[in-house]
């Protein structure tokens, strides 16, 4: 086929906006909220001017989109020093201790704001028994930063009434946007509804970013943005796999389904450096419902057995097994392990795995009974069943329809669980993302790792927080607001060190508005073609090609159907297929400005998946069993990987370059 070329001759071209400002946020979750929060403080009174963009509302936008009911980082009495072991332990070794230990050192003060800011969090009672959020304010008790007692549910997470999370942390970003705002008279800096499609280098200054350009979903407009400094940070990446509900609950995953790997593939544009892109998190979850586990195990205190009863985590002959393969990490018992473990049990034929949560409750029933009584005890245990159920509602009300539909009732019955399909991120319990400075005034951190200005890629005047920030998982809901905090501190003192700096762009306005509308160009211009507009030899609609490329991952990248196996064979296959794929993206069409965002949506996939293929086929060895497996390299090896893996794609050519980057411990 001939390449198609957008003239606006068959749809109708939009209007176009052009903003100026200083620094720019992509993306509208926690950490683009830390970030308008912060950077206003220190912005506002220089007379920079601040915008963030948000191609959802701000209010339900991001991975705490539905709520929340546990903050999973909280340091309160524990050692900074403490959680960079944590996380270095759960993520197999290997992890930017620098950026880890920065974040620990900050987040508390994230979470006592939202608490500030009307979040209720739970306290322990005079008695010893946990006060929910709003008893504990009834009782008038402190405070976290007057010193106030959460109710911890594990080591680093704190329980909370989260149903409103993300609303109170979003309005207090929106209040600080709206005081930069009057401060510097610009008449918009919040845009909702927007969508980017691809971020601009600078035409003067090399490896300079300038601006971001994208599209309304509800307007027939399109936005060139030039920025002085930005700030991507859209999320981690979902459905470039297969999800393991198909049918009528095709669609339903654990993490959010509008994260469509926008910060990975926009940074890899233009030529940002990526680290460990091989890692990918697979959730053992309930299943079908992808309910969350986590209250579960370390609140309730369920157990998770194989269908004999057994604890598939204390099987000796399988540790033993994995010991050989995979060393001293297996002692650690970190997320992947026990994930691999579960998964040696169901091909032993002990499926399926079952969290036994009828037992936590009776368990707990009984112990509040000995306790406080008969009548205590029922009227303690009735609010404490209420508040699993609102775990799920928080955060995963799919997961109390399926336990509806399938006439479950949790404290009776138990329930299945099993690992879910791949997801892409370095904010939860992964680390893929980008290569970013650090801080520069931790101990022993090598010179090379700061260059700068903390959390700044390795493009200038581009920085990173929550899910793109790589190598330094684990940090969860309050952790990317820190983080987001951090960034948005460090980006006012780059545009004010770098005050001559003024962006421009070598692309054309006009060339850039027609790329992003071509989709919409080549369905009016063929749809007639068929009689079914799904259909059509001159095009493909989005979602055809999203099933396309879930099934290249789940065969060739170890996906569920390949029980998360891959090798070098297999993925070399598989990147031809994504060639294919990407010559097809030129076809794309979309029949509504939804279809359009769901197509530039689908190639921030396509560049997502393309960068963690090649990163599992550079890295030869199994560093993260349980999350994938190369079957020819089936082991961890310490001599040759214990490294970051790096990569960057040339922005002029779209050539892929890796490199080892020598691993530091900073904390014994």
């Amino acid at each position: 086929m001939e390449k198609e070329t957008n003239t606006f001759a068959h749809c109708e071209k939009p209007e176009v906006v052009e903003v100026e400002t200083d620094l720019l946020f992509i993306g509208g979750g926690m950490a683009a909220c830390g970030a308008a929060y912060e950077s206003s403080r220190w912005g506002t009174p220089k007379g920079l001017k601040i915008t963030m963009i948000d191609k959802a509302a701000a209010e339900r936008s991001g991975s705490v989109a539905m709520g929340l009911s546990a903050i999973n980082t909280y340091m309160g009495e524990n050692q900074v020093a403490d959680y960079v072991r944590y996380v270095r332990a759960d993520l197999m070794g290997i992890i930017r201790e620098d950026l880890v230990f920065d974040l620990g050192r900050h987040v508390d003060d994230s979470v006592m704001l939202f608490e500030e800011w009307g979040l209720p969090i739970w306290k322990k009672g005079d008695d010893g028994f946990s006060l929910d959020g709003h008893q504990s304010r009834a009782a008038g008790k402190a405070t976290l930063r007057d010193g106030g007692t959460p109710v911890r549910s594990g080591k680093w997470q704190i329980m909370i009434n989260g149903e409103s999370y993300k609303p109170i942390v979003a309005e207090a970003a929106k209040m600080a946007l709206e005081i930069n705002r009057e401060a510097t008279g610009v008449e918009q800096n919040l845009y909702e509804r927007v969508f980017i499609t691809r971020m601009l280098l600078d035409a003067n200054k090399p490896n300079t970013i300038a601006g971001a350009v994208g599209f309304s979903v509800r307007e027939n407009k399109a936005y060139i943005f030039k920025a002085k400094a930005i700030l991507c940070v859209p999320g981690g990446a979902v459905n470039v796999y297969r999800p393991r509900s198909i049918g009528e609950g095709m669609g339903r995953t654990w993490f959010s389904v509008w994260n469509a790997g926008s910060g990975y593939a926009m940074g890899a544009q233009v030529g940002a450096e990526m680290t460990l892109m091989e890692n990918r998190f697979v959730p053992a979850r309930f299943k079908d419902g992808y309910g969350p586990v986590g209250a579960w195990f370390l609140f309730f205190k369920a157990k998770a057995t194989n269908s004999l009863g057994e604890d598939y985590c204390a099987n000796e002959e399988n540790i033993a097994a994995a010991k050989k393969k995979y060393g001293k990490y297996v002692d650690v018992m970190g997320t992947t392990i026990r994930n691999h473990l579960m998964m040696e049990d169901m091909k032993q034929g002990k499926g399926p795995m079952i969290m036994r949560t009828h037992e936590a409750m009776a368990a707990m029933a009984q112990g509040f009974n000995e306790k406080l009584g008969e009548k205590e005890g029922k009227k303690k245990m009735k609010h404490l069943e209420a508040e699993a159920w609102e775990d799920f509602l928080d955060m995963t009300i799919g997961q109390v329809g399926m336990w509806a539909a399938c006439n479950i009732e949790p404290d009776k019955v138990p329930s299945e669980i099993i690992p879910s399909e791949p997801y892409l991120l370095g904010s939860h319990a992964g680390c893929a993302g980008f290569w970013t400075s650090g801080p520069g005034d931790i101990d022993g951190a090598p010179a090379e790792w700061s260059w700068g200005y903390n959390r700044m890629s390795t493009v200038n005047g581009l920085f990173m927080a929550g899910d793109t920030c790589g190598a330094s998982g684990h940090k969860f809901s309050s952790g990317s607001h820190a983080e987001g905090r951090i960034a948005g501190k460090a980006m006012v003192a780059y545009i004010l060190d770098n005050a001559d700096f003024q962006p421009s762009f070598k692309e054309n306005v006009d060339d850039l508005v027609a790329e992003i509308y071509l989709p919409r160009e080549i369905y009016e211009k063929y749809k007639d073609y068929s009689t079914s507009g799904d259909v059509n030899p001159n095009f493909i609609k989005p979602d055809m090609y999203q099933k396309r490329l879930m099934k290249i991952m789940d065969e060739y990248v170890a996906g569920v159907g390949t029980m998360f196996t891959t090798s070098k064979t297999l993925i070399e296959e598989g990147l031809k297929k994504l060639d294919l794929l990407r010559e097809d993206a030129s076809r794309l069409a979309a029949s509504d400005l939804h279809e359009l965002l769901r197509c530039w949506e689908n190639y921030h996939r396509l560049m997502t998946a393309e960068a963690h293929a090649r990163h599992i086929l550079f890295r030869e060895e199994t560093r993260y069993p349980g999350y994938y497996y190369r079957a020819d390299h089936d082991y961890i090896d310490d001599e040759n990987w214990k490294c970051f893996t790096n990569s960057r794609r040339d922005p002029e050519t779209g050539e892929w370059e890796h490199k080892k980057v020598p691993y530091v411990q900073l904390f014994d």
